[in-house]
């Protein structure tokens, strides 16, 4: 069987434009990754656990200090969230 590369377009139609996960990552992989903080002052342990918001096609949009943030602000942008583990 040969893999089959999906676009951001493909995802999307897959019928659940508004499926966003949710999953648990380190503070430190967020570190490896050159994450931008807006006022510059990051007090984060590298292994303190935060909670990633992601499109279906893996994109992450947002990064909460506790998974029930995650889900309450997926929710107030008309998402619908599932937890991944």
């Amino acid at each position: 069987m040969t893999p089959m590369m999906m676009t951001k377009e493909d995802f999307a139609g897959l019928g659940a434009p508004d499926l966003v996960y949710v999953r648990e990552v380190k503070a430190s992989d967020l570190f490896n990754q050159q994450v931008q903080f807006k006022d510059g002052a990051v007090d984060l342990d590298p292994e303190q656990s935060l909670y990633a918001v992601h499109g279906a096609d893996g994109e992450r949009l947002a990064v909460m200090l506790d998974r029930d943030t995650a889900f309450a602000a997926a929710v107030a942008h008309e998402l619908e969230p599932v937890s991944v583990h």
